[in-house]
Parts: C-alpha cells; structure tokens; sequence
C-alpha cells in the first residue's frame, strides 16, 4: 500500500519524532517501504540575507546538518542503512511540499507537538501539510 514514507524531522525537537519512527519502521516492515528522513535549514538565499554570510555558510550549514541527520537516523532507527537523508532549505511545510511533490511520496508521518491534538491543528506546520499534501499524511501523537 505505501513504497515511499516521508518523515520530516526537526532536529533541534527530535525527541517528539520517536512514536513516529515506530510506526513508520512498522508500516516499512508491513509493505516493504522506503523512509526518507527529512529536515529542514533555513532559507539563506535571499540577497539580503545572504549579504550577511560569508559565501560558504550555506554551503557548511547544509554539510552540518546532513551529517547531524545521518546521526539522528543511525541512533534511532532499528535499521538506518534502509532510510534515506535528505535536506532541504526553507521553511519546513514547503521543503516538506516540495519533497512530496518531487518524489512521489505515498504518506507523511509527522509528530505532533503536544499532547492535545486540537492544539496541534492552529496554525501548525503538520495542519499547512495535511491540508496541503497530495497524498495521506498522518500525524502521531
């Protein structure tokens, strides 16, 4: 039923994506899918923005964090030589819209933030990416 699970990780909150780790490692084993880990870096690229870094830093933030993700994935997953890093620049619903878009991703897993769930759908990055995804996407609490 689902080939291709995106779970997108906010590494500075990594700890709420532990629920979600297991249940996608659950469907990956069920279906025989394929996990991509994702996060996301700020969007450097804006010419104002920009004019304030050295012209490597975006280059060394994005390194960094491939590696910090590629950590987080060897530390927390039963099998991480099965998932796949990817890291993307911008605000997360659209690097995590974008990924969906590009690479033909049949669920999302997300972590919810809190305990209530109402809470979890005002304004959040999961509810921009529930409403927004051409696929299913579920949020764990």
């Amino acid at each position: 039923m689902f080939k291709d699970i995106l779970l997108p990780i906010d590494l500075e909150e990594a700890e709420l994506t532990a629920r979600a780790i297991a249940v996608a490692e659950e469907l990956v084993e069920k279906f025989g899918a394929q996990i991509t880990a994702l996060t996301a870096i700020p969007d450097f690229n804006s010419p104002l923005v920009a004019s304030y870094f050295p012209d490597d830093t975006i280059k060394k933030a994005h390194e960094q964090i491939c590696t910090d993700l590629q950590k987080y994935v060897d530390s927390h997953f039963h099998h991480p030589t099965k998932v796949r890093c990817s890291v993307g620049e911008g605000s997360p619903r659209k690097v995590i819209l974008s990924y969906i878009e590009a690479n033909d991703i049949d669920l999302v897993i997300m972590p919810a933030r809190v305990n209530d769930i109402s809470k979890v759908f005002l304004g959040s990055n999961s509810t921009y990416v529930v409403q927004h995804a051409p696929c299913s996407v579920m949020v764990v609490r």
